[in-house]
């Protein structure tokens, strides 16, 4: 159990985007963040208290979690310091790097001197099945992306959210580093084996009352040659009946990928509804989530509404405006 509240590491974050571990633990579950601890360099604000660890610890945090996820999900020498310093401190530690917290001696040394504990949370701990493709009772919904990092998770939370407030049946599903420690379970998809991906999502989403549903993370992107990998095996692993297209709008490039264009959302669409249907034919795409944090008010609203006109379906930015048009899409299907 990794213990709360917690400090916020954004190390030497470059942009906001890199510490979205912080950001959506900072927005979904706020009475967990105490403070925030940057780096010289650091791009990244959380609008959070600047704490040293001294002031964290004396706040009443517990742990510190690293809130940054960086290309490849590695743990710098310049982090290192930190972390040591905050073991000696007397706090216990949380990540969801690829780069894990026990494969660094010299942490693991400092913790078992400390009496502090290591958690890391992009660890697999079930030996999942290969997925067998048997359709499962309840009802499943999947955000697909035109990106990575558009607001998947988001999208899902905010639609789960919504649901229960209504009074129905959801459970949001986590697959990725930030959902999990937002909500304390689920699988860390990309550090699963790929032959065993889609039975984890499989495992991950039951067999269930006929009208509960399954709000399945999503994570990368079908048109991401670094992770599409991931989206497919939740496409088919999820076997979901409805899927939510997010986008946002105003990037250059796919992210981490200079080379490479965002694709359309019509092609998003139709390439995730076609390799969504080999597992359930009856899948529809319901609705479009656009992450519109980056436009005015005015802008966002235009862009929405002409996306509606373009494509014939709802769309709506879930955090910003209310996801009532993708849970009302839901509720009709």
């Amino acid at each position: 159990m990794i213990q709360t509240p917690y400090l916020l590491f954004l190390g030497d974050a470059p942009d906001q985007l890199a510490a979205k571990v912080a950001q959506g633990i900072k927005d979904w579950r706020p009475d967990n963040a105490i403070g925030q601890f940057r780096m010289e360099g650091c791009n990244a604000d959380m609008g959070l208290a600047d704490m040293s660890l001294a002031e964290a610890r004396a706040a009443g945090a517990k742990t510190l979690v690293i809130g940054v996820a960086n290309r490849g999900g590695v743990i710098s020498q310049a982090w290192k310091k930190v972390l040591v310093a905050a073991l000696e401190e007397g706090f216990d530690l949380a990540s969801g790097l690829h780069n894990l917290l026990r494969d660094e001696p010299d942490l693991v040394a400092v913790a078992q001197a400390c009496g502090r504990q290591l958690h890391d949370v992009r660890v697999p701990s079930v030996q999942y099945p290969i997925a067998n493709g048997v359709k499962r009772s309840g009802k499943r919904c999947l955000a697909v992306g035109t990106d990575c990092s558009v607001g998947k998770m988001y999208t899902a939370l905010c639609m789960d959210r919504d649901m229960k407030a209504r009074g129905l049946k959801s459970s949001f599903r986590a697959t990725g580093q930030t959902g999990i420690l937002i909500t304390g379970d689920g699988v860390p998809l990309d550090a699963v084996i790929a032959d065993f991906m889609a039975g984890s999502i499989e495992w991950l989403t039951p067999d269930n009352d006929p009208d509960h549903w399954d709000m399945i993370e999503g994570q990368g992107s079908l048109f991401h040659v670094s992770y599409s990998g991931v989206t497919l095996a939740l496409v088919h692993g999820g076997q979901p009946d409805a899927l939510v297209v997010c986008h946002e709008p105003t990037r250059a490039h796919m992210r981490g990928l200079p080379g490479y264009t965002l694709p359309s959302l019509e092609d998003v669409r139709d390439v995730a509804l076609r390799l969504a249907q080999v597992a359930n034919p009856a899948c529809q795409v319901i609705g479009f989530s656009i992450n519109t944090q980056h436009m005015p008010e005015a802008e966002a609203r235009a862009y929405l509404a002409d996306v509606e006109a373009r494509l014939g379906l709802p769309a709506t930015d879930p955090f910003r405006f209310g996801a009532d048009k993708l849970v009302d899409a839901l509720v009709a299907l």
